[in-house]
């Protein structure tokens, strides 16, 4: 296991407002930020897009995440292929892999879903270790209040699975890595 670096990854899901009963959709994005503990520097990122095999975008869900379906149709490969390309490109089980919240529930219940091998065996949620700071009075916060806290300004499209890694990857420095550090590699 390789504790020098984090991946951090975020899942962008099909989602309606349309009045269905509200669950998560199949994922059409997966954006990764591995962090290197040791410098504070974001090492490697990758945005991949999932076709999904039974679901849609909706036009709510192009709004939110900015994803279109012909850009999946053009770019989407299936997920089988991405977690192989994940695992290769960013050391799957040898990593430790953090994302903020549940997204891992969410991976995982895709990867039984569709019988596929998760691309990792260790998890961080950030928000749950974010929260546990004595300095962290709201403990109910998403993960760009928290990077307000944290003194970082959000960078970027919200909702983008890519973008939303990155984010989490610059505030995991400020969790895990040297104030000093941070301000050297600056």
């Amino acid at each position: 296991m390789n504790f020098d670096r984090i991946v951090c990854f975020d899942l962008e899901m099909c989602c309606w407002n349309d009045g269905r009963t509200s669950r998560t959709g199949e994922i059409i994005e997966i954006g990764v930020a591995e962090l290197d503990l040791n410098t504070g520097r974001i090492v490697r990122r990758a945005q991949h897009y999932v076709r999904p095999e039974h679901d849609e975008i909706s036009p709510f869900c192009t709004e939110l995440t900015g994803i279109k379906p012909d850009l999946i149709e053009k770019n989407g490969k299936p997920l089988a292929t991405i977690l192989r390309s994940i695992e290769q490109k960013f050391g799957g089980r040898h990593k430790i892999y953090a994302a903020w919240g549940h997204d891992d529930r969410i991976l995982m219940k895709e990867c039984v879903a569709k019988e596929l091998k998760a691309p990792f065996r260790e998890y961080l949620n950030l928000a749950t270790l974010f929260k546990l700071q004595r300095h962290v009075t709201n403990k109910r916060l998403g993960q760009r209040a928290a990077m307000e806290i944290a003194g970082l300004s959000w960078e970027g499209r919200q909702h983008s699975g890519y973008v939303d890694a990155y984010n989490l990857a610059r505030l995991a420095a400020t969790m895990f890595c040297e104030k000093e550090q941070l301000i050297n590699d600056k």
